[in-house]
């Protein structure tokens, strides 16, 4: 497994890019295709899988997801987390923000 901690931002957007194209391929759809499915533009999607776009937002991003049908990838990046109980306090109800005490 690699360590992607030592790439830079523009190398982890260039290897998305390219892995979205083995994709993208994998289920035999064209750039044009991708564009209709995903309402993101032909010129858009060559420079992301090309590397050359190094500020797509996330919209597009999930949006370029949903077309190849790799959406569900999202729960593997971010997966939901069990309740914590250092998020209780006392009295039982749920904390809305940690706060540090000042010393």
């Amino acid at each position: 497994m690699t360590d992607l901690y030592e790439y830079s931002t523009t190398e982890l957007v260039r290897m998305l890019g390219t892995r979205f194209k083995e994709y993208r391929l994998r289920t035999n759809l064209t750039q044009k295709e991708v564009a209709e499915q995903s309402g993101v533009t032909t010129t858009t999607i060559h420079k992301f899988e090309t590397g050359a776009m190094n500020n797509a937002s996330l919209n597009t991003f999930i949006m370029l997801l949903k077309a190849v049908g790799c959406i569900d990838g999202l729960d593997k990046i971010m997966p939901e987390l069990p309740e914590s109980p250092y998020l209780y306090r006392t009295d039982t109800k749920k904390a809305q923000r940690i706060r540090h005490k000042k010393q």
